[in-house]
């Protein structure tokens, strides 16, 4: 099955290229997990424990996951999930009373957050989190601006901008390649924010580490943090994290 799930993968990375740049398309004819289950390992549990942080300090997807997470990360169940997230977010939003005076933010993680990089994991067949990470691969698909938008995130964004918070954007991306990744952001709709905070080579320590000395720095600037949202728990745990955080599904990797 892996191999012809990898063959699948390249067939639609064509498909997926000539269609409509800022959303997540379904890839796969498939609901999403499919309740897939191995004689070793309940893939379903598995997410289940990624997501909920009950396994930590992972650094591959099983082998006998990777055709699950693929599944999941392109049908429906995936954009379903994150639909959901970004609902709550606006729910507690809007229960918030804005103080006017700007400083009143709302932060989000980039990849796997707002924007997909979902793309480069069907192109290159990389078996959605089970092969090691490329760095230099990376950092090339990043340089083609080319990731997409995630539909709730987006949705969000606009809809926390209407309520007047201000956006701010913190990311591990490196300051190296600010120039595309901040294209790609605003080709796929997000165009303004407040700041946008990228990775320099002065940023060293762990994910966590650098995401929470970032946080400091804004609060020390007089902003206040009422919503946090990421991918990986890094994003949304340490110091200075804000009145609330939310996390969207990312079962293809761990940074902590």
């Amino acid at each position: 099955m892996g191999f012809t799930f990898l063959i699948l993968m390249a067939t639609l990375a064509t498909t997926f290229a000539s269609q409509t740049p800022n959303q997540i398309h379904l890839l796969m004819p498939h609901s999403g997990s499919g309740g897939l289950k191995h004689p070793d390992l309940n893939c379903n549990s598995w997410r289940l424990a990624v997501e909920t942080s009950n396994l930590k300090d992972w650094t591959l997807v099983p082998d006998e996951c990777a055709d699950y997470v693929g599944h999941y990360m392109l049908g429906k169940q995936y954009r379903a999930d994150c639909d959901f997230v970004a609902n709550e977010a606006y729910k507690y939003a809007k229960s918030l009373n804005l103080t006017g005076d700007g400083k009143d933010i709302w932060i989000f993680d980039i990849d796997e957050t707002t924007l997909s990089n979902l793309p480069y994991y069907a192109r290159n067949s990389v078996a959605f989190g089970a092969l090691p990470y490329n760095s230099t691969a990376f950092d090339l698909w990043v340089a083609e601006a080319a990731g997409v938008a995630i539909p709730g995130s987006l949705k969000l964004y606009n809809q926390l901008i209407e309520l007047g918070f201000k956006i701010v954007f913190l990311t591990g991306t490196k300051q190296a390649v600010s120039e595309p990744r901040i294209r790609n952001m605003k080709n796929i709709g997000y165009t303004k924010w407040e700041k946008f905070i990228l990775k320099g080579t002065n940023d060293h320590g762990t994910a966590v580490q650098y995401k929470s000395g970032k946080r400091k720095e804004l609060e020390e600037a007089g902003y206040r943090i009422r919503g946090n949202m990421g991918d990986q728990w890094s994003d949304l745990i340490g110091t200075n994290t804000g009145d609330r955080t939310f996390k969207v599904p990312d079962p293809m990797y761990y940074i902590g």
